[in-house]
């Protein structure tokens, strides 16, 4: 599927694979990056940090996003930016798929 002029729908772009993280770049660029992620049940990212703010947007399920250790329980066409330096965490409470944007500057 050719991604450059193309209309395509977020929810198409990954599929969700049962215990496991799938991601695909859909740019990547010197500035930024958007990624289209899943996460089967159980499943997350492990604290960590970026130099840069990072936007995510869950496109389908429902997700619990540690920051600076508060929980926030994140739901299909809600938004959360986690800021750049501090720890955050990525857990899916049920199965979800977002969609992150990373600017680097």
């Amino acid at each position: 599927m050719e991604l450059i002029g193309n209309a395509l729908t977020l929810s198409e772009l990954v599929a969700y694979n049962e215990g496991s993280v799938v991601s695909k770049t859909l740019i990547d660029k010197k500035v930024g990056t958007v990624t289209m992620f899943s996460f089967g049940a159980g499943q997350g990212l492990s604290e960590h940090t970026v130099p840069y703010d990072a936007f995510v947007q869950i496109v389908d399920g429902e997700a619990e996003v540690t920051i600076n250790g508060e929980k926030h329980t994140v739901t299909a066409g809600q938004i959360i930016i986690m800021p750049a330096t501090i720890p955050h965490e990525l857990k899916a409470i049920k199965p979800f798929k977002m969609l992150l944007v990373m600017i680097r500057s």
